[in-house]
């Protein structure tokens, strides 16, 4: 049986890290997952005048008191991607490649960092559509399977699974410079729709379309709608009440994801209420087990 944390924060920027410090604090075993480089999006703000004590401090400054700040407190940073998050009952189920992360609860501070999903990309998940193909890969052996890759990391993942499948094609949606297995086709394009009967046959391009089997969408952040079957949304941002609850139990939401405005003393505020609320979710909890 894998360790189960008190609580698994999703995401590295003020919302998440403030979350992560108050849980810490009160003694829960907490797991974050995010970047090294705690927030990409932090570092271009040139100037933040709004955040209290700290006048006119740059992005890069807050970085670095956010970056002290954890190490301090010894919370270290998981830098693997989280693809999906099941809500089992008692607990909830991270999945991560070929592992599972088990917590009781789960904040998610993933912010707004994610496009939305292609026509026909929700309605064939599961069906052909995926975020893991190292994951799923063993599913069409003999297919064909499609790479629609959003960073570098798509790119290792791609040439793993063209030792699996019979075809796979690469679609790059970035620019950098990358290596890809001999056999494996790269078509210069847009994807545009997900097409299908039972399960995936065809993505149409911008011009043109491929038939393959599988489709399998690799970028930095998905919508939380597809990361959380179940989720209740609200447009683009979770939904969520004043303790920052979300309509599955044990599970909560902070920061940019849960609405304007998109502040980063807004973020670590809310962070902050999402982290005590789920301390006090688990330990009432502990107290009517030990009640029964």
């Amino acid at each position: 049986m894998s360790e189960r944390y008190d609580i698994a924060i999703v995401g590295s920027g003020p919302a998440g890290l403030s979350a992560a410090i108050n849980a810490k604090i009160r003694n829960k075993n907490i797991i974050v997952f995010g970047s090294k480089d705690l927030s990409s999006k932090i570092v271009k703000a040139p100037k933040i005048n709004n955040y209290l004590g700290l006048p006119g401090v740059t992005g890069e400054q807050l970085k670095e008191h956010f970056k002290k700040h954890v190490e301090d407190m010894e919370i270290e940073i998981t830098t693997e991607r989280v693809n999906n998050i099941y809500a089992m009952g008692d607990y909830f189920a991270l999945m991560v490649n070929d592992k599972t992360y088990e917590a009781t609860t789960v904040i998610l501070t993933t912010g707004i960092e994610f496009s939305k999903p292609l026509p026909g990309e929700m309605e064939f998940l599961g069906r052909g559509v995926g975020y893991c193909a190292t994951c799923d890969a063993p599913l069409y052996k003999g297919k064909v399977a499609t790479v629609v890759g959003y960073n570098k990391e798509s790119v290792e993942e791609t040439n793993f699974i063209s030792e699996i499948v019979g075809k796979v094609n690469f679609i790059p949606m970035f620019k950098d410079e990358y290596s890809l297995n001999p056999n494996i086709e790269v078509i210069k394009s847009i994807p545009k729709e997900v097409l299908g009967t039972d399960k995936v046959n065809k993505l149409v391009l911008k011009d043109g379309e491929v038939s393959t089997d599988a489709v399998f969408i690799l970028k930095d952040s998905i919508s939380p709608g597809q990361l959380v079957p179940g989720l209740e949304m609200d447009e683009m941002h979770i939904k969520v009440n004043r303790k920052m609850e979300t309509n599955l139990p044990g599970l909560y939401a902070a920061g940019d994801i849960t609405g304007k405005p998109y502040q980063y003393i807004k973020a670590a505020g809310e962070g902050q209420m999402a982290g005590l609320n789920a301390v006090s979710y688990i330990d009432n909890k502990n107290k009517a087990s030990e009640n029964k």
